[in-house]
């Protein structure tokens, strides 16, 4: 097949949504397909563009046996709700030119993967333009999300910009994306039950396997201390403050230590909130290799969540924490699909409650044969559904399965 991907985020960046649009496309690569993908300068999680890139310039490299088109894009200092719209737009603008010559190879399928759905328009049309079959996946439903964490306000806008999402969702071939819960609610929004398609993401389970290789030496941290484990990015959706409240609750807990490893516009913040407590840890994001090392770090992995936003995202460092055979502490309301996942697996407290998550990090702390129980049921979890050949293996006939169906009539209402 040929496939298309376009979405803001992509390799070299090593955490989030970029991560994992990197791994489908190489993954699809190494199978035979011819893979090409519109995307901007690496810039995520730091909010800055990396070193050896530009954001105001086009650029075409080839990675893994992937074709990359970068398009130039606006990126803001310290993203807030309008800045971060402008952002997204500039992308979307910005791309079309290079959306429209790799459509010009006439790929089989064009995958748009939201955020950002500002890029979900240009997509459908080239994929129309040229006879692709439109795919939008769906790796966080940032509309939703916005308006949930008041990054987006207005009744009337919010009623007005879910018109236009649900339209425009009803004119995809497929729609996919990463959880149960997210999937109904691709229905709820008007997508035909038979257009939609879980594609988790994945993880590599072997190389995070429970085994050997840590950052406790490098870090000063005793060989004997329970230590609790965030990484990734660190921006709002996340509630880091509750990992500060946490932390010093926790001060008098002389066995517990922290690290917080990641970085985004919360991470100066956070550092001041933990500003003189002793056994707590910050450290950049480390290189995809060490990810297994960075994981075994862990006794305990801290997923803090902020309140409405659970069955909106399903945060892609699940999939890590969990196949590296450790529990997590989780903050996500009862009956969304994140707290179903991780209470058979670990421990789960309201959202952004610093006293209840301290409470379940004690009681882990204090019994390893607990840790030792539920990090098992972590480890069996990824192993029996996240593995990263068993997911796309899934996605490549998906995506067969639709390329199978161009030039067919499209029954749908225009």
């Amino acid at each position: 097949m040929k496939i298309l991907i376009y979405g803001i985020n992509y390799a070299p960046e090593l955490t989030g949504i970029g991560k994992y649009s990197a791994e489908m496309a190489e993954w699809l690569a190494a199978r035979g397909h011819e893979v090409g993908v519109v995307t901007a300068p690496p810039y995520y999680p730091q909010w800055e563009v990396h070193a050896g890139y530009r954001a105001g310039r086009y650029r075409k490299e080839t990675r893994r046996g992937v074709t990359v088109r970068r398009a130039p894009l606006w990126v803001p200092g310290k993203p807030g709700g309008l800045k971060r719209l402008i952002h997204l737009a500039s992308f979307a603008l910005s791309s079309l030119p290079s959306l429209l010559r790799a459509a010009a190879g006439r790929p089989d399928v064009i995958l748009v993967v939201e955020p950002a759905l500002f890029c979900a328009p240009a997509a459908w049309l080239a994929a129309r333009l040229c006879g692709a079959r439109a795919w939008l996946h769906i790796q966080d439903y940032e509309v939703d999300a916005a308006f949930e964490l008041g990054l987006l306000k207005g009744a009337g806008l919010r009623a007005a910009v879910r018109r236009a999402e649900r339209w425009l969702m009803r004119r995809f071939d497929r729609v996919s994306t990463i959880s149960n819960r997210m999937l109904d609610l691709a229905v709820a929004k008007g997508v035909e039950p038979g257009r939609v398609v879980l594609l988790p993401n994945w993880i590599d389970v072997e190389a995070i396997a429970p085994r050997g290789g840590d950052y406790r030496a490098e870090l000063g941290i005793p060989e004997n201390a329970v230590v609790a484990l965030y990484s990734g990015n660190m921006g709002g959706k996340q509630g880091l403050q509750t990992l500060a409240d946490v932390a010093r609750r926790l001060s008098r807990e002389h066995r517990l230590w922290f690290v917080f490893c990641g970085q985004g516009p919360e991470r100066a913040p956070l550092e001041a909130q933990c500003q003189g407590l002793p056994r707590v840890r910050f450290l950049d994001l480390q290189p995809a290799e060490r990810l297994g090392e960075l994981l075994n770090t862990a006794d305990i992995h801290l997923l803090p969540q902020r309140a409405g936003a659970a069955d909106l995202v399903m945060p892609s460092k699940l999939t890590g924490m969990l196949a590296s055979g450790r529990p997590v502490v989780c903050g996500a309301a009862p009956g969304t699909e994140l707290a179903c996942v991780v209470e058979n697996c670990g421990l789960v407290t309201p959202p952004e409650d610093g006293a209840a998550m301290a409470d379940a990090v004690r009681k882990l702390g204090d019994n390893a044969r607990m840790r030792e129980t539920l990090g098992a049921a972590a480890r069996q979890y990824a192993l029996a559904h996240l593995h990263v050949d068993t997911v796309l293996a899934a996605a490549e006939r998906e995506f067969e399965a639709v390329s199978a169906s161009k030039g067919k009539p499209d029954a749908r209402e225009a």
